[in-house]
């Protein structure tokens, strides 16, 4: 066993060593940490919400009108083993009113991860979920 791991360490040196110097040198750097970039795409928010916007967080920028409290908001809800931008469960019971006709779509990459999240404002359910992304998505009232 010993002997084992010493052959299979041995080769592992071998193989790093023979890599070329560019290559070690980008197996050696340290990985920077991804930029979080997401398009939020908002339509029917009956106010000056609607629009496309591009929200970068670490470092925050983008067009999104408030994107330092969106990024702040987003990693309030970025919970261990959760996803922040999941669907409601199609098992979920929900109160059946009406929140108005705003819609938004969410793409791009947070925390490494690619999102592609629809919300709207149908159901009780739906509501909820968006109030939850206030501000990354605009406050709204029915």
């Amino acid at each position: 066993m010993l002997r084992r791991l010493v052959l299979t360490a041995a080769a592992s040196v071998a193989a790093l060593s023979a890599l070329p110097a560019t290559a070690q040198a980008t197996a050696d750097a340290p990985l920077s940490p991804p930029t979080d970039r997401l398009t939020v795409t908002v339509t029917g928010s009956g106010g000056a919400g609607d629009g496309t916007y591009e929200l970068n967080c670490h470092p925050t920028g983008g067009t999104h009108p408030d994107a330092a409290k969106a990024c702040e908001r987003l990693q309030e809800v970025t919970v261990w083993g959760t996803d922040p931008f999941a669907p409601v469960p199609k098992d979920s019971m929900c109160t059946m009113q009406y929140g108005g006709p705003a819609t938004a779509h969410v793409t791009g990459t947070w925390q490494g991860r690619p999102v592609d999240a629809t919300y709207d404002r149908s159901n009780g359910c739906e509501i909820s979920r968006w109030d939850g992304l206030v501000p990354v998505l605009p406050a709204t009232s029915a």
